[in-house]
């Protein structure tokens, strides 16, 4: 057992310095954020100079800014050694690894049983096919926070939530945990508070700290994006850009290409409020199948899952890094439902192989409407919409009875 647990461990962390490197030497930058967005946001609260979401609006929820913040600490004492943008990346690496190390302590505690080195390994393959992605951006951090909360929700209901709600304010996905497990738990009243009291914690400080018309800046700077190249709802767009019908440009405004076409603008415009039904939809079925009786580990994993598919897939943006997003859920399955969890788990390693060929290994071309990442964007887009089918399956043949298993 022990040597069991020794390997996954060496793997884990071989895994990190591998793709921490690959960041180095991997095409279109996939570091850029990085050190050309996080570190100027972060030098600049840290020296007075302005605060993004609390003196002007920011596209992240404003505790995304402490990570950010904090990785100055760890790359202060190599900024003489390799200057200053060297010193961000290496040590926001140091950072995400920490972190992700805290998340993978937890999920192998209590003796490492089969199902938790099957979510280990599972964790470690999806970074390694995944890529730079997986670490280079700040929906990293929410990831460890994530798997911790989930581990967490049974025994610890109350904390798990207070840290998926903490998750939350740095990336709003974790939210679709928090709605899923105050659904599934029959502790949903300690957990609703818990979320209720971190929100209004937060909420509190930014106020003190003068945010006011700024304090949900992230959900309305959002509200102009154009369809982004890589969104699911833009794959038809690709395919006219490959024939000359549409074109693919560059939006200074928010720094992402985004897809210039007739009918381009409708459609951005219509995923917000399919989400929000598609959202009410699953949130209805799932509580429909709770009032029933359905058992806790069979309902959480395929409701969380499909809610999260769900803000990828109705997402007018189609950020790579939001497959990082997958590998909580999944993880809960395989932790709650091993059984159950083989072809959600394999889809999502698909999902993670496919992104990494798109970007940034063939992103260059992507942008030139090439028919090779147009293919192999087309195939990850339809293995998302598979994977909220499968998701979807799964949650429709929860059975429901008189026992309920809840934290």
């Amino acid at each position: 057992m022990k040597l069991r647990l020794l390997a996954l461990w060496a793997a884990f962390l071989t895994v990190h310095v591998l793709v921490a490197w690959l960041g180095w030497v991997y095409p279109s930058q996939p570091m850029g954020d990085v050190h050309l967005v996080y570190e100027p946001w972060s030098r600049a609260a840290l020296s007075g100079e302005g605060v993004v979401g609390v003196t002007e609006s920011w596209v992240y929820p404003q505790l995304a800014l402490a990570p950010m913040m904090l990785t100055q600490l760890f790359a202060w004492p190599l900024t003489g050694l390799v200057g200053p943008a060297a010193a961000y990346l290496i040590g926001w690496a140091i950072l995400v690894t920490l972190l992700d190390a805290l998340g993978f302590a937890v999920l192998l505690a209590r003796g490492g049983a089969a199902s938790r080195r099957a979510a280990g390994w599972f964790w470690t393959v999806a970074i390694l096919l995944l890529g730079p992605i997986a670490m280079y951006r700040i929906d990293a951090v929410t990831v460890p926070l994530a798997v911790i909360g989930g581990c967490w929700l049974v025994r610890r209901p109350a904390v798990a939530t207070a840290l998926l709600t903490v998750g939350a304010w740095i990336k709003i996905w974790p939210g679709a945990l928090v709605l899923a497990a105050i659904i599934t738990a029959r502790t949903r009243m300690r957990m609703l508070l818990s979320a209720v009291a971190v929100t209004a914690g937060v909420v509190v400080m930014l106020l003190l700290l003068g945010a006011e018309g700024r304090l949900l800046g992230f959900l309305t700077e959002q509200t102009g994006r154009g369809l982004q190249v890589e969104a699911v709802a833009a794959t038809g767009f690709l395919w006219a850009a490959l024939f000359g019908a549409a074109s693919i440009e560059y939006s200074f405004e928010i720094l992402t290409f985004q897809i210039v076409a007739p009918g381009a603008d409708a459609a951005s415009a219509a995923l917000t409020p399919i989400m929000v039904v598609m959202v009410l939809a699953l949130t209805a079925l799932g509580a429909l199948k709770a009032v029933r009786g359905a058992r806790f580990p069979r309902l959480m994993p395929p409701l969380a899952l499909a809610l999260v598919v769900t803000l990828i897939v109705a997402n007018k943006v189609g950020s790579p890094q939001f497959q990082t997003w997958l590998i909580a859920p999944v993880i809960l399955w395989i932790l709650f439902d091993r059984a159950r969890s083989v072809t959600p788990a394999l889809l999502v390693l698909l999902l993670c192989a496919l992104t990494c060929l798109v970007y940034p290994l063939t992103y260059d071309a992507l942008l030139q409407a090439e028919l090779l990442p147009v293919l192999v964007l087309t195939a990850r887009n339809l293995t998302l919409i598979l994977l909220l089918v499968v998701a979807l399956r799964a949650l429709l043949r929860v059975p429901t009875g008189n026992i309920r298993t809840a934290p």
